[in-house]
């Protein structure tokens, strides 16, 4: 067995949906990547295990196999559990949970979980990690307000590298289901788009009318001629992502200058676009090596704290 043999990692970013698995070397390069459409939601723990027995096959003598996403939630393999915030890298690597899948050890990160500024709880799984990498390459800064939008949105506060807290919004699920089925998905034609209509949408969360009202009166815009069908999408986005950046406001309307947005280029631009109309700004990041980074740097973490 040669050095380089046993010179790298294997993580594994295990969703609900989707699974990859990174060969991730000393120096953090990426040497090979398996992707498949194989998420937990989909899978007995005879095919995880298989999943898992193919990727330590195919990357033999790993010298560590580090899983995050839902492989640990109590829908995966085994509930890996929460590190209440404030979360340091070192508390996280300090809460791997240690099990076993098959014949192979696999270390789970385990997910995130805080009160919020109005006491109310939240919780993270797998966005930890992204988090992670993100400061560990400097892409992000190490104190300040950062945000993963997608189905369900990040906003985390970070200070010297510390998960301080962190808030969720379900926004881009509930636009899923709206526009795929329903009431409101009879004023729909066409995708969410920047422009007047979306602008309008985030203006109107801001006040006055609370959401289910103003989700409602999108229907009643379009049916009254106010709002074109093909608009009908983006006023919906521009309400939904509206208010989440008005909750956003009341929680850290101090932070609220340029905010890094970690995700999917075409949704980063929306909100970046949302930010500038309040008097805010958004900087998209690419997230590529995120995950990956992140995994590496509990790998050190769990080195020193060992």
């Amino acid at each position: 067995m040669s050095v380089q043999d046993t010179n790298h990692i294997i993580g594994i970013n295990w969703g609900s949906t989707n699974f990859r698995a990174y060969r991730i070397d000393a120096d953090g390069t990426v040497s090979a990547t398996i992707e498949k459409p194989r998420g937990i939601a989909g899978l007995e723990r005879s095919q995880m295990q298989a999943l898992l027995e193919e990727v330590a096959t195919t990357w033999p003598h790993a010298s560590r196999i580090y899983a995050s996403g839902m492989i640990g939630s109590n829908i995966g393999w085994s509930d890996a559990g929460y590190v209440d915030c404030p979360a340091s890298p070192d508390a996280i690597a300090g809460r791997l949970h240690e099990v076993h899948i098959g014949a192979h050890a696999v270390a789970i990160v385990p997910g995130l979980a805080c009160r919020r500024g109005d006491g109310a709880p939240d919780i993270m799984r797998g966005e930890e990690t992204e988090l992670l990498g993100m400061v560990a390459l400097g892409t992000i800064p190490a104190t300040g307000l950062v945000a993963l939008p997608g189905t369900h949105s990040k906003w985390v506060l970070l200070e010297q590298g510390v998960v301080v807290e962190f808030m969720t919004a379900m926004s881009g699920e509930i636009f899923d289901r709206l526009t795929a089925a329903g009431l409101l998905a009879s004023v729909v034609d066409g995708p969410a788009e920047d422009g007047a209509a979306f602008i309008d949408g985030v203006r109107a969360a801001q006040g006055g009318a609370g959401l289910t009202t103003l989700l409602f009166g999108a229907r009643a815009r379009v049916i009254r001629g106010d709002l074109a069908r093909r608009e009908g999408a983006s006023y919906l986005r521009g309400l939904l992502i509206g208010a989440e950046l008005a909750d956003v406001r009341r929680y850290w309307v101090d932070g609220f200058n340029e905010v890094p947005l970690i995700g999917a280029a075409p949704v980063c631009a929306l909100y970046a676009r949302a930010l500038q109309e309040l008097g805010s700004s958004g900087r998209p990041i690419a997230s590529q090596q995120a995950s990956t980074r992140g995994f590496l740097a509990l790998h050190q973490a769990a080195g020193a704290v060992a």
